[in-house]
This record gives structure tokens, sequence and C-alpha cells, in this order.
């Protein structure tokens, strides 16, 4: 009798993880955050090899059937003191344009969604350029176009966690109140140039003056709600449905701190750090470029290296939850994912790395979301906003 049940279970579970599993493969997949060039720079890695650690190289990328990613380039907080953000921008873009190259068998440029559609016909993963991180604190407009005519097509306005000379971060100083005049010149700029403007970092004031300010529309690449985790790294109910109603996207980071409620409670009685802000001390105000490379490169992989408890470690359906709460807000038209990985977030126990992205699949489906929800989710919405901002002037 239970090797009856046994078999019926089996019978019911097997044809839907099937369809699950096709769906995944079928549908458009693009992640909004993937941190790359890092190791690549300070380690001598190259991209197109499999590494035996972190969450990211492009044959995982493949089994894990991702089409197309921001491929994002990052300028982290200890590179501002000395003024090095500009030098170090520059070189993880080019290293960039390098990488995709030399692996041109694996992955290809794509500056619009039309390129990023034609990259995929052609059997091969898409890079969408992204930075994190201030391209420069001052934001020197002659930087943006160079950088946008290296093929830097999305950037984030915020020096990460820092508050830099236009935009207030969600985790510094607001010196600004939002924006001040040259950050509305940025913006406008981006609008002319036609590169996707990213909000995530920054201050709730800055996310609806960009919204508001923005001709084209906007997008948080990833992190959680604040509806979850109360993190100003997080975004706020307001902030989402402004983002929305600019016709946006909310890109769903994959890590506990920012998604995960018990893991937060944990954190906060100081075992481990729930949502830790990179310093960038006085000490690096006066190194090199190459010391400042030395102590970056003692992070790497930038993964996170704790260990969680059992009772507090999330599962990819706490993310689905997440995002369904997102869905219910404003829409299923302005959520997708954004993972960063590679970018320090604990994981879900179902996820080791890029290779496990038909998890969100499959915790999507057991949500009950029809196929044309799930596909919006995967990447269509990416793709839209993508559209829309480089494909239009």
């Amino acid at each position: 009798m239970l090797r009856a049940l046994l078999c019926l279970l089996l019978l019911a579970v097997w044809p839907a993880r099937s369809q699950v599993e096709k769906l995944h493969r079928e549908a458009f997949v693009m992640d909004g955050h993937i941190h790359v060039m890092s190791r690549q720079l300070l380690q001598g890695l190259d991209i197109g090899e499999r590494y035996a650690d972190g969450h990211f190289d492009l044959p995982r990328a493949r089994e894990g059937g991702l089409d197309a990613m921001f491929f994002t380039v990052y300028t982290p907080e200890p590179y501002y003191p000395g003024r090095h953000a500009v030098a170090n921008t520059f070189r993880v873009v080019a290293l960039a344009l390098d990488q995709i190259e030399k692996n041109h068998r694996l992955i290809e440029l794509a500056r619009t969604a039309t390129e990023i559609e034609q990259v995929n016909r052609r059997g091969k993963m898409a890079a969408f350029l992204d930075l994190e991180g201030g391209w420069d604190l001052d934001g020197d407009l002659h930087l943006l176009r160079a950088l946008y005519r290296l093929g830097l097509r999305s950037a984030m306005l915020t020096a990460h966690n820092q508050t830099n000379g236009f935009i207030d971060s969600c985790c510094d100083a607001r010196r600004w109140g939002g924006l001040n005049g040259h950050g509305r010149a940025v913006i406008a700029e981006m609008n002319r140039l036609g590169m996707v403007i990213n909000v995530a970092h920054a201050s709730d004031e800055a996310i609806l003056q960009t919204a508001e300010a923005s001709r084209h529309p906007v997008v948080y690449s990833h992190g959680g709600f604040r509806h979850f985790v109360d993190t100003p790294r997080c975004i706020s109910d307001q902030a989402a449905r402004a983002i929305a109603a600019k016709g946006g996207v909310i890109g769903i980071q994959f890590g506990s701190s920012f998604n995960n409620p018990k893991f937060a409670e944990w954190a906060q009685r100081g075992r481990q750090a729930a949502f830790a802000r990179p310093d960038a001390p006085n000490r690096f105000a006066t190194m090199l470029l190459a010391e400042v490379d030395r102590e970056v490169a003692k992070g790497l992989p930038f993964v996170f290296q704790g260990v969680i408890p059992d009772e507090v470690w999330m599962g990819t359906d706490q993310l689905a939850r997440v995002i369904d709460y997102g869905v219910r807000l404003v829409g299923e038209d302005h959520l997708a994912l954004g993972s960063d990985f590679d970018g320090g977030p604990p994981l879900p126990r179902q996820i080791r790395d890029v290779r496990d992205y038909p998890e969100m699949t499959k915790a999507l489906a057991q949500l009950g979301y029809s196929e044309a929800r799930i596909r919006k989710i995967l990447g269509g919405n990416w793709l839209r906003v993508i559209r829309a901002v480089t494909e239009r002037r």
C-alpha cells in the first residue's frame, strides 16, 4: 500500500517537474545583476573557465540556462578616497570587453534589446554591460559619454553605498535631499544617450526624484522589499510604486539579508551582519591604486563566508513569497530577478551558484503562476525595459 502511494506521488510530481524544466529551457532568462571582472582583474582569471568557488562563470551560467545578464562591473568603496574610481571603472569595462571577445563562442556584447535577441538566436548568451559604483564621484558627463561609446548601457547613480557629488545613497549622509541639479543633468544625459538608470542603493528621496525626472523607465536592479526586512537598502512600497508607474522594473536579489526576516532577526542578535556597508577608511586615501587592489583582492571571491543555522536558512520558497508580494503590490510587469551572484548574498539552500537558476523557475511555478507571468519575471520584463530605453530617443 505504501509503495503504491509513493508511486502515485512520483507520477504526480515528475511530470510537473519535467514541465518546469522545459519552461526554464525555453523561456528567455535574464539576470539583472551579476558581478564580473573583479576576480578577472585582481586574480588573473578567465571568465570562460569553470571555477571551483564563487557563484559565477560562463560554463556554469550556460548550465543554469541564462540567456542574458546585466554584466555588472564594480567599483567598490576602497577606490573612492584616493580618487581611483575613474581608473578602476575604465579598466574593468575594458577588461569586460576583452573577456567577452575572448569567449565569443559563449557570449557576445549586446547594447540593445534587439541585439540581445540576435545574440540569443546565434546560440550565445548576451552581456548587457552595467556599472555598479561610481564611474566618477563628481559625475563628469564627458566620462559618462566615453563609457557609453565603449558599450556601457546601464549604470547605478550612487557610488555604491556612499553619497557622491550628485545623489544620496541609502546608507550614507543625506547631502542633497535626494538629487541635486547635476544629478538631474546626469539623468537627462542618460536619457539622451539611451542608458538604463539604476536606482539600487539610492535613498528613498533619490529614487522618487529620479523616477519623476527621468523620461524613460528606471530600474532597481537588485534588493528586497522593506516590508520583509527593514533596512534602508531594501525598497519601500512607495518607491516601488513610483518605479512601476514609470514602467520600470524591480529586481529581487537572492540573499537572506534582504528577503528573510528570520535571518535579519538572527543577525540583529549580533551573530552575523544582516547588512554590512563596505567601509572606505581614511587609510585608503593615501594608497596607490595597486595597494588598493591588494586590499580589495583579500576579499575575493565576494561571497558570503558565514554559517547560517538551519532555522534561519532561507529557501527559494521565501524568495518566491517576496516576489509575490511585489507582484501584488505593483503588478507582474514590474518584477524580475537580480541575483547579485558574486556580490556577497547568503544564498537560499537550493542555490549553490548560477547553475541552480532553474530552482527559481520551480519556486515561481509552485506559487501557481501562469507560464506567461513566469516568463515575464524570468527575463521578459528586463527585455521590455531595455527596449524602451535603448531603442527610443
